[in-house]
Parts: structure tokens; sequence; C-alpha cells
């Protein structure tokens, strides 16, 4: 028996950060796209305009950063076989206190958007290799530069409400992520040395671990 396994990038990013995720032939992997949000569309809305997308009874979903925020909200909607999220937040209470200081504040109102906007742009300004090759993944795994998408996404997930994670999530999380930083992440399964892009960087270890965190 086949199992289906959707997975939702993460803010702004193309499904090609998945590529190198490579499970056994009993598991079969969908990556899903985003949309763009409608005007005045909060999370619930947008969550069922995701499910759209699943054509199978109880899947699997895999989120990635904001898309775990993205199949949080869709599990509430359909039953799913297991409910996965990597490098993202499980409640409000794990974003970082920056980010709780700009929702406070509401910031994201001025959130420098037309920055991603011109990251094809930005390879011609690296000063040296290392910022090249950094500009590259950018450039290679970032797809969405809709400025409403991107001030919607920062909008959502700073003002995300979710007080209690959802019975029986598993969450894989780096201990050197700098975007949600491990102190304030609560009940998950550590990645020694993974950072906010460790599905890419250490895709190793989900492709020998995922199978059994899927079935366990």
């Amino acid at each position: 028996m086949i199992t289906p396994v959707y997975l939702m990038p993460g803010m702004a990013a193309s499904p090609k950060i998945f590529e190198f995720l490579a499970l056994p032939e009993n598991y079969k992997l969908y990556p899903l796209s985003w949309k763009i949000p409608q005007k005045g569309e909060g999370l619930a809305h947008y969550a069922k305009r995701m499910v759209e997308d699943i054509q199978h009874k109880h899947p699997v979903l895999v989120g990635v950063s904001f898309g775990g925020v993205i199949v949080q909200e869709m599990a509430k909607i359909i039953s799913v076989k297991k409910l996965i999220i990597i490098s993202s937040i499980k409640t409000k209470f794990e974003l970082p206190r920056r980010m709780r200081i700009s929702r406070a504040l509401g910031l994201y109102h001025i959130a420098p958007v037309k920055l991603v906007k011109s990251i094809k742009n930005w390879s011609k300004h690296a000063f040296n290799e290392k910022m090249e090759n950094r500009l590259d993944l950018y450039k290679k795994y970032l797809s969405v530069d809709d400025p409403h998408y991107l001030k919607w996404a920062i909008r959502e997930i700073l003002c995300w409400d979710q007080k209690e994670p959802p019975a029986n999530i598993v969450h894989i999380h780096g201990d050197a992520d700098p975007v949600f930083p491990h102190k304030y992440i609560k009940d998950c399964i550590t990645i020694s040395g993974g950072t906010h892009i460790m599905v890419i960087t250490k895709c190793k270890w989900f492709n020998e671990n995922l199978p059994e965190i899927i079935e366990n």
C-alpha cells in the first residue's frame, strides 16, 4: 500500500526544497505550491483552498517553516495519518522574542518585502564566493515574489494565535535555527547542527528517519 506524503515548503519557497528527499517505494511524495492569497483572506480559509489539492484520504502532511503552520491548519479540516513540521512552530509562544515584539507593535505592516522581490539582482553585488553561493541558493529555492503574498505571509505567521499544539504532532527542529531559535521550541526531535534550511542540508537524516517517524 502506497502512503501519500504531501510536502508544504516554507514561506515564499519553491517545492524544489524537497528535491533531495527520497523515501522508500511504499511512499509517494506530493510537493505542494503556494497560492496567492485572496484579499482579506485568513489562514483558516487559505488552508481550505490548500486542502483542495489533497487527493488522498488520511495523507501524511509535512510542512517546513511557515508551511508547518499551514499544514497544522489543514489538519484541522481533514483527517491525517501523520502531521510533521520541520523548522517551524506549534504555537504562538514558540515565536522568538523579536517576532513577538514585531507583532505587538504591528511592525509587519512595514516589512521590507521589496528586498525579497529584488533578490534575483543581488548576486551581481556579491562581494565574495560564499555570499554568491548563498544568493544562488535563494534564487533557486525562493519562487514567490508577489508583494501581496509576502505581506500576507509575514502578517499571518506573526499574528497566528494558536495556543495549544495539535495532538500527536511531530516537530523536527535544528539546534542552530536562526529564524525560530531552538531555545523557544518545546517537545521536538532535535537535529544537531540543523539550521532553518536543514530539509536541504540534512536531507540524508530525513531520508533515513522519516519512514520510521511516519509509521510510529
